[in-house]
């Protein structure tokens, strides 16, 4: 009987000396990449890379993705996908710019976007919590209406005129910092708070795990699923009317590319957990990789075109990477 025990006693030991190791090193994976990253941009071209005003460039370049990412962040918390966040900042950001531009005060304008965002979160969260459609179906088919939409709102045209003072939502600079800055990370902090302390952070959390066992749990699965797509509405929402600020204008595509980004940023972020799940912090590394790459690029004189190219390819390696951790785990 002792022959065959200590072999069992043996293994769970051993095993609990290897799994730290590995969950460190995909844990610390997206984070070295990123650090990676700033090295060789800054071995590559010091004077512009890591000078001051290059910094303060990524971090306002990457504001709005950050919001936008945030708001991805909550849909795939509850394991679901969401399509339309980069057109529902798009929306949310020409209804204001063309409220304004037709004598609206600024307040009922963005509040007026705000709803619109909003809305469009309460249509997808009602398509895939109470009609039990597919997600990724439903928000495609949003994606799809949502982007006809900010074409009627602005005719298919470029929309200027607005006051002087929305401007100053997007481009003005407190001590020196752009105030996309301060709402990215106001909107970051109010995310984790949700997802780190509330009851509904933990429902969602929950959900996303296992729907079956959530709900036997006691959970309302279906508000805690539609809950989230509305509040990812009204987040990309808020990710749009900055946008338009910070531009000075409003189109009908103006933020549609932040989804995919979004999408790249979550999936990075989500190796970081030991869970390998969506979640905040890791969220914004990953949308921080994709600032330092765009922006290490551009100064080393590497086409656009590229860029899209290893925009695709990051998020095939995330996907892959994320799903790899599951299987792991």
């Amino acid at each position: 009987m002792a022959s065959t025990e200590a072999p069992a006693a043996v293994a769970p030991a051993a095993a609990t000396e290897r799994t730290p190791f590995s969950q460190h090193l995909w844990q610390a994976g997206t984070v070295l990449a990123l650090i990676a990253l700033i090295i060789l941009f800054g071995a590559l071209r010091p004077e512009a890379f890591l000078s001051f005003g290059n910094v303060r460039n990524i971090l306002a370049q990457i504001a709005i993705l950050a919001i936008i990412a945030a708001a991805q962040t909550v849909v795939m918390v509850v394991g679901d996908f969401d399509l339309s966040v980069g057109v529902t900042a798009t929306l949310a950001g020409a209804t204001a710019a063309a409220l304004m531009g037709d004598g609206t005060s600024i307040p009922l304008a963005i509040l007026a976007g705000l709803v619109v965002g909003t809305l469009v979160g309460v249509v997808n969260g009602v398509l895939v919590a109470y009609m039990n459609l597919s997600a990724f179906v439903a928000t495609l088919a949003t994606l799809t209406s949502v982007g006809g939409l900010a074409f009627i709102v602005t005719g298919g045209t470029t929309l200027y005129g607005m006051p002087e003072s929305f401007f100053s939502i997007g481009q003005s600079r407190p001590f020196g910092i752009p105030l996309p800055i301060f709402f990215a990370v106001i909107v970051a902090v109010a995310v984790w708070v949700v997802l780190r302390f509330t009851t509904l952070g933990r429902r969602w959390y929950a959900v996303g795990g296992s729907a079956e066992v959530a709900r036997l749990s006691g959970v309302n699965v279906r508000l805690a699923r539609f809950l989230a797509f509305t509040v990812a509405g009204f987040l990309s929402a808020i990710g749009g009317i900055i946008l338009v600020s910070r531009l000075g204008s409003a189109s009908a595509t103006s933020a549609n590319n932040y989804m995919l980004l979004a999408v790249a940023a979550v999936f990075l972020g989500m190796t970081i957990l030991r869970s390998g799940a969506a979640n905040v912090g890791g969220t914004l590394v990953g949308v921080g990789i994709i600032g330092v790459m765009s922006n290490g690029l551009n100064i080393v004189g590497v086409s656009t075109y590229f860029q899209q190219v290893l925009t695709g390819i990051i998020i095939i390696a995330a996907v892959t990477l994320s799903a790899l951790k599951s299987r792991d785990r």
